[in-house]
């Protein structure tokens, strides 16, 4: 960790003054999470085929400069934290070294087929983590 991807600013995520909407920076927030977990080998889709979610229990953001239409953003990501049952990612985004938001979400694992109930992490999906935590 950081573990960093890009995406591209799409003309649907801007607002009447040309730059990205707030709200999209915590979408750059899943892509940068879903593809750590992913490199980790914990990809969403093998957490849901054993039943487990996660789900955002909360997410803070803030922001530094306006991204804009086009613009190839980098999405960096850490692993903050990892509990018996959340995990805490922290990131950035950035334009070309330029820091545009900062934030962090926290996500508790949820069993989907008992009624949405928090659980434990699982042990293997911990092991897979725990290495990774970077403290701040």
């Amino acid at each position: 960790m950081p573990f960093e991807t890009t995406t591209r600013v799409r003309y649907a995520e801007t607002d009447q003054m040309g730059v990205v909407y707030h709200s999209n920076y915590i979408v750059y927030f899943e892509i940068g999470r879903t593809e750590a977990l992913r490199s980790l080998g914990s990809a969403y889709a093998k957490l849901e085929e054993r039943g487990l979610v996660l789900a955002i229990t909360e997410v803070g953001a803030k922001y530094h400069a306006p991204a804009r239409y086009d613009d190839v953003l980098t999405v960096r990501t850490w692993l903050r934290e990892v509990s018996k049952a959340r995990l805490r990612f922290e990131y950035e985004i950035l334009r070309e070294g330029v820091r545009l938001c900062s934030g962090f979400t926290v996500l508790a694992f949820l069993d989907r087929i008992g009624g949405m109930r928090p659980v434990r992490c699982p042990e293997d999906v911990e092991n897979l983590m725990l290495p990774t935590v970077e403290p701040k």
